[in-house]
């Protein structure tokens, strides 16, 4: 079975192909990146809209594939940004109606988990889950992926982009911020906002923020300590949740995921409490179609179809309000 996957929740326009087989044969990444500020979410849905026929034909070509070939055709139906989510499951909907073949609806942040599971061979990890859009630890429990921890506010990595873009870094502000955070030195106090197994980005956005208006430190300092400060308080509440589930695995994805001082943070807490890390590569860790697509896939074999008339998009979808019947364990 080859189904193709449409990711569209944000400024990644993706296209994957993957078989049954666990064989990925293509993932198309086409990016929009904002001329200025965050992600403008007409501006980044007219970007997919503009490129989709083009990052299709150029996952087929690189798969070997025709369109007839494909069975299934899958698509981030949340959650995510409301004009880019609709564009993608407008184009899905026009392939699965012009080829007559199934439809199927994932959550954009169940397949992070599934393609991670995939990637690295975990097989019933606790999940770190950390993007632009999304900071969450997440685990299996009794038909569903259940959140032990979130943001309340901004993701993670909301907070370092926003900062390197005031800071005049390069867009995505993470990996520049990786960096000059490798030559910093200094320690700047900042604030530490953990609420029982939640936290919160927008106080140490807004000190940070703060402290580089003031020209008084360094920005290599400055990475350093939002860097520090950002991780630390992820790593307290992935601990904690992992403590309370004795998951023997942790799993670390989402874009954020490439960073190598968190994940070292990662293994490190993983095996003080004898768990096994895994760390998913970035090309399946970033939002990407193939995630989508081996997703499509489990949920298709599991029964599961999504009818044109209910695949509206909804950009509020909770990961834990999803059925996940293809796990047992």
């Amino acid at each position: 079975m080859i189904a193709l996957g449409v990711e569209s929740t944000a400024d990644n326009l993706g296209i994957g192909i993957v078989s049954s087989d666990k064989l990925v044969l293509a993932n198309i990444l086409d990016i929009h990146v904002p001329l200025e500020g965050g992600i403008h979410p007409r501006e980044a849905a007219r970007h997919h809209s503009e490129q989709m026929g083009a990052a299709v034909r150029k996952a087929l070509d690189t798969a070997g594939i025709s369109i007839g070939e494909v069975d299934i055709i899958a698509f981030a139906q949340g959650p995510g940004l409301g004009p880019c989510l609709r564009t993608g499951a407008t184009s899905a909907r026009a392939l699965a109606s012009y080829l007559g073949k199934p439809l199927v609806g994932v959550n954009h942040c169940v397949a992070h988990v599934e393609i991670g599971r995939m990637a690295t061979g975990a097989e019933d990890p606790l999940t770190l889950y950390v993007s632009g859009g999304n900071t969450i630890v997440s685990g299996y429990e009794s038909g569903r992926y259940r959140i032990f921890g979130e943001t309340l506010d901004i993701a993670v990595g909301n907070c370092l982009d926003t900062f390197a873009r005031a800071a005049g870094l390069e867009y995505p502000g993470g990996p520049d911020i990786e960096r000059k955070a490798a030559q910093g030195e200094k320690l700047i106090p900042l604030p530490y906002t953990v609420k029982g197994m939640d936290l919160s980005y927008s106080g140490l956005l807004t000190a940070i923020t703060a402290e580089l208006q003031t020209g008084r430190h360094r920005i290599e300092d400055l990475c350093f300590s939002l860097q520090e400060t950002a991780y630390a308080m992820l790593g307290e509440i992935t601990e904690r949740a992992l403590a309370h589930t004795a998951k023997p695995e942790l799993l670390l994805t989402g874009g954020v995921a490439a960073n190598k001082r968190l994940g070292a943070i990662v293994k490190a807490i993983a095996e003080e409490h004898g768990a096994k890390p895994f760390v998913v590569p970035i090309r399946l860790a970033a939002d990407n179609g193939a995630m989508i697509a081996w997703t499509g896939i489990l949920a298709y074999n599991s029964g599961i179809r999504t009818p044109i008339e209910e695949s509206h998009v909804n950009p509020n979808w909770r990961m834990d309000q999803v059925e996940v019947p293809w796990r047992n364990s």
